[in-house]
Order: C-alpha cells, then sequence, then structure tokens
C-alpha cells in the first residue's frame, strides 16, 4: 500500500519545513494535537478532511488563517499519529484532485522521536 510517490519521508518533510515550506495537515484528535504538534502544521481531524479542503479559498483562510493549497501543490502533507489516518486522510484530499497530496507514515510518532522540532 504504502509507495514512494503517496510517502514522505522524515528527512523529506525536515528538509521542507526548513526551507520554509509545505502544507502540514495534522488529522489527529484535538487531544493528541494538544500534547505535541510539528510546528507550522494546521489541524484537521481525519473525519473533517472532505469537507474542510473541499472549502473555497476564503472560507479556508478564514477558518484555519492561512491560504488554501492549490490541487497542484506538491508540498502538501497529511500526517496522523502513525501513518494510518494520514493515509486515509491523503486518499481523501487525492479524490477532492489535490494530485500531489502525500502521507507522513512516520507520522508524529517518529516525528517526536526523531526530535524533529
Amino acid at each position: 500500500m504504502a509507495s514512494s510517490d503517496k510517502d514522505i519521508s522524515y528527512s523529506d518533510l525536515k528538509s521542507l519545513l526548513e526551507k520554509g515550506s509545505g502544507f502540514v495537515v495534522d488529522v489527529r484528535t484535538k487531544d493528541e494535537v494538544d500534547r505535541g504538534r510539528i510546528p507550522g502544521s494546521i489541524h484537521i481531524p481525519v473525519e473533517n478532511v472532505e469537507s474542510d479542503m473541499s472549502l473555497d479559498a476564503a472560507e479556508f483562510q478564514s477558518k484555519f488563517g492561512v491560504g488554501k493549497p492549490s490541487l497542484d501543490c506538491s508540498e502538501l502533507v497529511f500526517h496522523c499519529q502513525m501513518g494510518r489516518r494520514g493515509a486515509v486522510a491523503t486518499e481523501k484530499a487525492k479524490s477532492l484532485g489535490f494530485k500531489c497530496a502525500r502521507n507522513y507514515a512516520g507520522g508524529y510518532k517518529e516525528w517526536s522521536e526523531k526530535g524533529g522540532k
């Protein structure tokens, strides 16, 4: 199921964030996010991915305080705690037309273990 065009590695994600690029969506629960998060990520619970990623640009900006990624955004990354919900969210985004959406399969668990800050 995991394939390189759908997943992004820890080092690639860290590199994107260090460059100030990357649009990272945390699909965990609010309680999980409150315990720690990848800096710069926005929180959209997995069950809201379809509705929130379908918002028009103005509604998205108003709700999340950031511009909505374009359908061809090559730096759109979803993640959860260990990869499974992130994969579900990535597939939901792809079904909405975000053709380059990727999953950070290592999730917040790997991020925090490797000290990614």
